[in-house]
């Protein structure tokens, strides 16, 4: 009994360091935020805004994001935070989305901007041929574990 006891205790506490290191680690390996002077650039040239909510449907207390989006052809930045975590993509959709299977309903159609490694702010170029016209809603999702963690309807 006590051999079975020291097992699941030790599995218990392995599983939930790995699940920490998880956590923590993309805090750890995270680029620095982009300088606010930077942001405010890429918001005063914006031609479109959003802000990025707490309360949405498929956020929770480990996913979530707040703060504004800023929207150019060239360049979208977010001043706020965003919950750590790993692998998030920055994706354009055609419709507001607020939860995974509304986003996995679209994903085939929305045009992925970029990698966002930062968590207090970030600043992503516009790859050639997305036009941000044709899309209305900026979206935070987290590949690895396809998880939706954000979005702002910036149209």
């Amino acid at each position: 009994m006590k051999k079975l006891l020291l097992l699941i205790s030790h599995l218990g506490f392995g599983a939930a360091g790995f699940a920490l290191g998880i956590y923590t680690l993309p805090i750890l390996i995270a680029p620095p935020a982009p300088d606010e002077s930077e942001i405010a650039a890429v918001s005063q040239s914006a031609a479109f805004t959003g802000n990025f909510r707490r309360e949405l449907k498929g956020s929770d207390f480990l996913h979530w994001g707040e703060g504004e989006v800023s929207v150019s052809s060239h360049k979208i930045a977010h001043s706020g935070k965003l919950a750590p975590g790993p692998d998030y993509k920055l994706y354009l959709t055609a419709g507001f989305v607020e939860d995974e299977q509304q986003f996995e309903a679209v994903k085939q159609s929305a045009a992925r901007v970029g990698d966002v490694k930062t968590f207090n702010g970030f600043v992503l170029e516009v790859p050639a041929g997305i036009d941000i016209n044709q899309y209305d809603t900026v979206v935070v999702w987290c590949e690895t574990f396809r998880e939706f963690i954000t979005a702002a309807k910036y149209r």
